[in-house]
């Protein structure tokens, strides 16, 4: 079966189907967004970047895809609230290029991470979470200090479980529970410092995608092309991608590095 942008589109709306939902099409930039009709508010989503997927994971693609929509529009009418939910107060890792506010023009709540990267805040809701914004700490009246100082709390007490790999006399570790802030570790300096010291070699981090933290023991220049093309295969089959540059972590900071892969 031939699977298109035209194809994908109709697929996903047969699937998102709802009285109460609208479906615009921009054909320029072939995003589909999905729109409550009782708020305005809605989901937009890439094709192209699901019919690539598509053509790896089949049906998985799409399934991913109309959970994301479901959760995501369901959150969008929920009330949130911060008393009495402090354990739910999570960081999340988002792309530089993410929005930095609500459709609404209200500014989610931010802070600068590295040149790649941002961290936002959110209240996790069971199978989804809400990112905080002003409008939020407000209603709330929180104070943006308090609600950073609780989310890294609740990072840090978050398991660091990890499963390694040995490739090339270089060891990658990673971190994939699935729980929506495997990337958020990296936040977890404690747990950070500890690797560091446990690693033989030059240590590497890399967060492709939300669902995933990889830490490199790199030995070897070969480690470098390897945990290289490794980010890019987590970053092009993330559901919520972020970098596929990879950082050396150095005296407790994190610094780009751009890797030339030369071996397959």
């Amino acid at each position: 079966m031939k699977m298109d942008s035209k194809r994908m589109r109709k697929e996903l709306e047969a699937l998102l189907a709802s009285n109460d939902r609208l479906f615009i099409y921009d054909n320029e930039k072939d995003q589909l967004r999905i729109e409550s009709k009782l708020n305005g508010k809605g989901i937009t989503i890439s094709l192209s970047g699901i019919v690539a997927k598509w053509h790896n994971e089949k049906d998985k693609a799409i399934d991913e895809v109309v959970y994301y929509v479901e959760e995501g529009l369901k959150a969008m009418v929920e009330t949130v609230k911060l008393a009495e939910h402090e354990k739910k107060i999570y960081p999340v890792i988002r792309s530089t290029s993410f929005p930095i506010e609500a459709e609404e023009g209200v500014p989610f709540l931010t802070e600068d991470h590295t040149a790649e990267t941002r961290i936002y805040y959110a209240v996790d809701m069971g199978k989804t979470y809400r990112l905080i914004d002003s409008r939020i700490l407000e209603k709330e009246g929180w104070e943006a200090g308090r609600i950073k100082e609780i989310a890294l709390f609740n990072v840090r007490s978050l398991s660091t479980t990890l499963k390694n790999d040995l490739v090339r006399e270089n060891v990658f570790y990673f971190l994939n529970t699935n729980d929506g802030y495997d990337a958020s570790r990296i936040l977890n300096k404690g747990f950070l410092n500890e690797m560091q010291i446990r690693v033989s070699g030059t240590m590497a981090v890399a967060i492709p995608h939300q669902d995933v933290l990889i830490i490199a023991d790199i030995r070897n220049n070969t480690g470098y092309d390897v945990l290289a093309q490794m980010a890019m295969s987590f970053f092009a089959n993330g559901r919520v991608p972020i970098t596929a540059l990879s950082f050396l972590y150095e005296n407790g900071e994190l610094e780009p590095i751009f890797i030339l892969g030369k071996n397959k």
